[in-house]
C-alpha cells in the first residue's frame, strides 16, 4: 500500500467525498435563496464512486465521509454507504447531513456499515434554527438524533456554524443538549466565500469566544484521535457529551491536514479554499484505478501549504453546497 504524502510531509487519509450539490435548506450563510444550480448535474454514478474509493484506498486513504450539499437526498445513498464499508483499508465510513428524514433511514445505514454520523443543528431554539435555515425542523431532527444514539452510533456529532447573533444562546443551549446525551457538539467558524460577503462581515465571530468561555467553566482538551477531523473537543467530567470548535482562521490551522476532498461531478479539491481543481472524470469513467492512482500521487504535489482565508481569498468556492466544506 503506497501513502499519499503531500510536499509539507502532512500524510493523507481522510477524504470527503460529496455525492450530491443539491440541498433542501436555505442556511442563510450558504444558501440563502435555496438551490439554484441545474437539478440534473450528472453526479457520479457508484461504478465511478467504486473506482475513486479503490483507488483512495489503495494510497492508504482509510476514511472516507460523505457529504453534500444534502447527501440523504440521493436515493441510493445506502448504496454508496455499503460500497465505501467494503472496500479494503477503508476502516470509517462517515456521513454529514442536515438531518433530513434521518429517522427514517438511520438504521439502513447503520445495516450498511455506517460508523459515524455529523448532523448539523445551527440553533437549538427552534425560531432561531427556522430563521438561520429556512426550514422548521427542529424537533423531528433532534428526534433523529436520539434515535442514532438507540442504534448505538459512538460517534455522533453536531455541527454549528458560529453566527454572531446567535452564539451566546446556541452555546448555552448546548451546554444544556450535552448534558446527558454523549454527543459531540463543535462550533465552526463562519468561513467567507465568494458568495456569502455580506452574512460573513456581519455574523463572523471568532471560535476563540467559545474556548474562553468553555475554559472559564474548567472543560479541559481533549487528545486529538488519528484520522480525525480539525475540531478540537473539550469536555467536562459533569457532562456526557463534548463540546469542540473548529476555527479555520486560527494560527497554523492547516499544519495537520489529512484531507483531500472529491466534488459530486468527480473534482479533486486539494484544499477547500484553493484556486484549482483536478478532474478526475476520465479515469472514473474508463473505471482505471491504477491511472487514477497515479494522477491522485502526481496531484498531490501541488497541494497548498495552507488556505488564504485570512486575505480573504476563497479561490472557486462560491458556497459550501458545491463541495460540503
Amino acid at each position: 500500500m503506497n501513502a499519499l504524502i503531500d510536499p509539507y510531509q502532512r500524510s493523507l487519509s481522510y477524504v470527503r467525498l460529496s455525492v450530491t450539490d443539491l440541498c433542501n435548506f436555505k442556511c442563510s450563510y450558504c444558501l440563502p435563496n435555496g438551490y439554484v444550480g441545474k437539478q440534473h448535474s450528472n453526479p457520479l454514478s457508484l461504478p465511478e464512486i467504486q473506482t475513486l474509493v479503490q483507488a483512495f484506498a489503495q494510497l492508504g486513504i482509510q476514511k472516507i465521509r460523505l457529504t453534500g450539499g444534502e447527501p440523504t437526498l440521493r436515493k441510493d445513498l445506502t448504496d454508496i454507504i455499503a460500497l465505501c464499508k467494503q472496500t479494503a483499508g477503508i476502516n470509517t465510513v462517515a456521513l454529514t447531513s442536515n438531518g433530513y428524514r434521518l429517522s427514517q433511514h438511520a438504521h439502513a445505514w447503520r445495516q450498511a456499515g455506517l460508523d459515524q454520523i455529523n448532523i448539523s443543528i445551527d440553533s437549538f431554539n427552534r425560531t432561531n434554527f427556522k430563521a438561520i435555515t429556512g426550514v422548521d425542523a427542529l424537533p423531528d431532527i433532534v428526534r433523529g438524533v436520539d434515535v442514532l444514539l438507540g442504534l448505538g452510533f459512538a460517534a455522533v456529532k453536531i455541527n454549528a456554524v458560529l453566527l454572531h447573533q446567535y452564539a451566546a444562546q446556541t452555546l448555552q443551549d448546548s451546554f444544556d443538549f450535552v448534558k446527558t446525551r454523549p454527543v459531540s457538539v463543535r462550533f465552526i467558524e463562519l468561513m467567507q466565500t465568494g458568495g456569502n460577503h455580506d452574512v460573513f462581515f456581519r455574523q463572523h465571530i471568532s471560535a476563540a469566544h467559545i474556548v474562553a468561555e468553555l475554559q472559564k467553566k474548567q472543560w479541559l482538551v481533549q487528545q486529538r484521535t488519528p484520522n480525525a477531523g480539525p475540531a478540537v473537543e473539550y469536555a467536562h467530567p459533569d457532562y456526557a457529551g463534548k463540546i469542540g470548535v473548529i476555527a479555520p482562521y486560527a494560527e497554523h490551522f492547516c499544519a495537520t491536514c489529512n484531507r483531500l476532498r472529491v466534488s459530486s461531478t468527480g473534482n479533486m479539491h486539494l484544499c477547500l479554499f484553493d484556486s484549482v481543481a483536478h478532474n478526475l472524470r476520465p479515469w472514473l469513467a474508463d473505471g482505471d484505478v491504477a491511472g487514477l492512482r497515479d494522477y491522485l500521487t502526481a496531484s498531490l504535489q501541488l497541494k497548498p501549504t495552507q488556505h488564504f482565508l485570512a486575505q480573504q481569498r476563497s479561490g472557486l468556492i462560491s458556497n459550501l453546497s458545491i463541495i460540503g466544506g
